[in-house]
């Protein structure tokens, strides 16, 4: 995956790389975290996350025993590193976008103001809550998208009732999203051959930027052409084949008792991050 500069996210198309796939050893097979059937791990993470997202601002004690709980996860699920990092720097560098906004909230005591603009001790309870709510947040998708394959992700999904459609859209988009990406890349490649280059679009000093764009805006609707075209014949394809909009279903691993204990590990978990700081501040008080 490459860092982009995110002031231009038009541009990520232009730098876009198959979707990481993450592939099993036997050393990865006796580990805890991948014992667990998929649909146990997508549960864990998923109340970790709402449990996460749905505590109040100002809750240091509750995240800081979530930020704990999430570290045998990330030391089990033995991603990449490298590949997480730079994940998360690019989501979080979009997401601090819009928490910034949270910084200039009104309420408490006003510590700086210049005109319109103040902060205050509001403003920073909000922004390190939100911070540390998005932060923790995507650290645990991320650990689960890279520790688990998308389609053993869907699967999970399909056992745990979602809505069929809905599991068939996001299946259909992640098994054509890569040959999309190829079909990019052949287009981009015929452009570089005929003197089309990314970087010039920034160069000032170049006389044919207008038409750098103009290759490139050709391009985007080309593809676009090309991805209506392509998405209706794989339609009729499945029709031919069969296709009823339904998922198709393989045999799912039951729950064991370690699928039960992660469980019951991950409710104790949240409900003590929930109770604690509330026990502690009553007994101070």
């Amino acid at each position: 995956m490459v860092l982009l500069p995110l002031p231009s996210p038009i541009f990520v198309l232009l730098h876009i790389h198959p979707l990481h796939r993450p592939e099993l050893s036997n050393r990865d097979r006796l580990n805890i975290w991948h014992q667990l059937a998929v649909h146990t791990r997508l549960l864990c993470i998923f109340l970790l996350v709402f449990a996460i997202a749905l505590t109040p601002n100002g809750r240091w004690l509750t995240w800081l025993i979530y930020g704990i709980a999430a570290m045998p996860i990330l030391y089990w699920s033995q991603v990449n590193l490298k590949l997480l990092a730079q994940r998360m720097a690019i989501e979080l560098g979009f997401a601090s976008v819009a928490l910034l906004g949270t910084l200039f909230r009104q309420g408490g005591e006003l510590l700086w103001q210049w005109h319109w603009l103040q902060i205050s001790t509001n403003g920073l309870i909000v922004l390190g809550s939100v911070s540390i709510k998005a932060f923790l947040s995507l650290l645990l998708l991320n650990i689960l998208t890279l520790s688990t394959s998308i389609p053993l992700l869907l699967q999970a999904l399909v056992i745990l009732k979602m809505p069929p459609l809905l599991v068939s859209i996001m299946a259909a988009m992640y098994r054509y999203i890569g040959v999309l990406t190829q079909e990019f890349q052949s287009m981009r490649l015929a452009a570089q051959s005929r003197n089309f280059a990314p970087q010039n679009l920034y160069a000032l000093h170049r006389r044919d930027r207008p038409w750098q764009r103009q290759v490139l805006g050709n391009m985007l609707g080309m593809l676009f052409i090309r991805t209506y075209n392509r998405g209706d014949r794989i339609h009729q394809a499945m029709i031919a084949r069969g296709y009823q909009g339904i998922p198709m279903t393989v045999k799912s691993v039951a729950m064991g008792w370690r699928d039960r204990l992660t469980l019951g590990g991950v409710i104790f978990i949240i409900l003590l991050g929930q109770t604690l700081e509330q026990i502690i501040y009553i007994t101070l008080r």
